[in-house]
């Protein structure tokens, strides 16, 4: 009965951890962004970086992690030995959960340095789309809205 709550746990949580996982390539869009004016302005790459965007860290992979690690803990001996040992795994789960969370929703980036046609150069960091190839020289656009911008051919 306990492995079973156990395994449950895991699987809320891993659930939970993908779920908050939100896309920040340039072809995504929040639903406030959606159908909102846009500012556009035109450039051409000077420059590619890549560079990797770190994972989301919530409160969910965390306390996900220290219910299953504080299950898994009281399942071991009795008495007073199962309460510290429910402490401890709920400690350890909660680390191990955030940590979790964080490396499942890292994602690959490109940061993006533009030369636009006023003559500043302004650099943007997004999500790696997939089929969307970059290059140094490429002519692109940069689409603001709501204070968020993105590169796109």
């Amino acid at each position: 009965m306990r492995k079973s709550a156990v395994f449950l746990g895991l699987a809320i949580a891993a659930l939970a951890a993908g779920g908050c996982a939100s896309k920040l390539t340039g072809d995504t869009y929040s639903r406030d962004e959606a159908r909102a004016v846009q500012t556009v302005r035109m450039g051409t790459i000077a420059a590619l970086r890549p560079v990797r965007i770190e994972g989301t860290k919530t409160p969910i992979g965390a306390g996900a992690g220290a219910v299953v690690g504080g299950i898994g803990g009281s399942t071991v001996g009795s008495g007073r030995g199962s309460a510290v040992a429910a402490v401890i795994g709920a400690v350890a789960g909660g680390l191990l959960g955030a940590a979790t969370e964080e490396g499942f929703t890292r994602t690959q980036g490109v940061e993006i340095t533009i030369r636009e046609d006023d003559g500043a150069m302004r650099a943007y960091v997004q999500e790696v789309s997939e089929g969307e190839i970059f290059r140094v020289g490429d002519r692109v656009r940069v689409l603001t809205v709501n204070g968020t911008s993105r590169v796109a051919h």
